[in-house]
């Protein structure tokens, strides 16, 4: 862990089943309407073929396959299936160490991510802010993007500010997607490597919206603007995103926070 925090909040998914409620919740709203940046999936909610515990490892699974409407209510007719899970309304947090090992899918046309978004914002995206802990298109395998979105930074102006590198064995072994965020900065890494660093200057709001609790969220979307630049290679679902645990840690107040940017260990 990391010198200064303590764990306040968990899941080392460790009963088989659905996700435990308690910890977690599904994004479903634009299921009927269609997803944003031109995605195709479907977002199930309490289905086991797209999300599931298993063996000690969350499991989300996206599907090429058509559902039917008497069913699924809110089905898009969308031609894939997925989850994404959210700890909206359940937990949320101003600041923290975030740590998250998982092992993602390549297939071409996936898109799986772990980031944050304000739990409650009168402001809509990209004003309330996002940070993103780890993306990842399957075109690209073994590419991991970190970014942040503002106002003023963000993908639709071409002004995020983001980082980007290669964890050539991303797809086959467990790796630990890491966040620790401050009110002064926002650092991401993996394996315990700093990678990508976002400073806070001054108090516009359009350049740095966090300073508000926000939730966390898991899940893999399929096509779009980015993940679907390549087409999807329906051979290659179902795309698995595999989660052995979600850790978040804050500033003990017993022992004084690190004073220096550092991401730390397991």
């Amino acid at each position: 862990m990391l010198p200064g925090y303590r764990l306040v909040w968990s899941d080392e998914f460790s009963t088989n089943g659905l996700p435990d409620p308690a910890r977690w919740n599904y994004d479903t709203h634009r299921n009927r309407q269609g997803w944003y940046n031109d995605e195709l999936q479907y977002y199930a909610a309490g289905r086991l073929e797209n999300s599931r515990i298993e063996n000690g490892h969350l499991i989300i699974e996206a599907h090429a396959e058509r559902l039917e409407r008497r069913h699924f209510p809110d089905w898009g007719r969308q031609r894939y299936t997925s989850a994404r899970l959210y700890t909206k309304g359940v937990q949320a947090w101003t600041y923290g160490f975030f740590e998250v090992r998982a092992k993602l899918p390549c297939a071409v046309g996936s898109w799986p991510a772990i980031w944050l978004l304000p739990e409650e914002s009168p402001d809509p995206w990209p004003i309330s802010g996002e940070i993103d802990i780890m993306e990842h298109v399957g075109h690209v395998p073994g590419e991991i993007n970190q970014s942040v979105h503002t106002e003023a930074y963000n993908h639709i102006q071409n002004t995020h500010r983001t980082a980007k590198f290669m964890v050539p064995d991303a797809c086959e072994t467990m790796h630990r997607y890491q966040l620790l965020w401050t009110a002064d900065f926002v650092l991401a890494g993996i394996d315990d490597q700093p990678k990508f660093m976002f400073r806070r200057s001054g108090n516009d709001r359009s350049r740095w919206p966090f300073d508000q609790p926000m939730h966390l969220l898991l899940n893999v979307a399929v096509g779009g603007s980015w993940g679907g630049q390549q087409g999807v290679d329906n051979a290659a679902f179902p795309a698995r995103f595999e989660i052995d645990y979600v850790r978040v840690y804050q500033p003990d107040p017993a022992t004084t926070a690190p004073a220096t940017p550092a991401v730390g260990g397991r």
